[in-house]
């Protein structure tokens, strides 16, 4: 894998990394801000619900970065290749049903990164 790959994996990875902390700590602080069509009353009652997801977020983020540590080429592409697939399917579920923003942050900058690996 070659490098401008490899940065938008770790930019990606990052995200996920961010996600992560801000569904599972910061739901309830930054959840009305990042979600402002949402009603306020409802981050406490679905606390439990974002933690789950920042987990699976989590498995993402560590899923890319994991690719990046393959040696193998071939093997590390492949890796890279399934988990942007997940965030890309991630994202388009989520800005159907959440937030359309969400095809922006996730959607997009995994395609770009999918597109990368193929032509590298």
């Amino acid at each position: 894998m070659e490098l401008l790959p490899k940065i938008f994996i770790g930019i990606i990875a990052f995200l996920h990394l961010y996600i992560m902390w801000f569904e599972m700590f910061a739901w309830e602080s930054r959840g009305p801000k990042i979600f402002r069509n949402f009603p306020k009353d409802l981050f406490p009652k679905t606390k439990a619900l974002a933690a789950n997801q920042g987990l699976y977020n989590g498995f993402l983020a560590a899923g890319l970065i994991w690719s990046l540590l393959i040696g193998d080429e071939n093997w590390s592409d492949n890796i890279a290749l399934f988990f942007l697939g997940c965030i890309a399917v991630a994202g388009i579920y989520g800005a159907l049903t959440a937030d359309k923003k969400i095809i922006f942050v996730q959607t997009i900058p995994s395609f770009i990164a999918i597109a990368l690996i193929l032509v590298s």
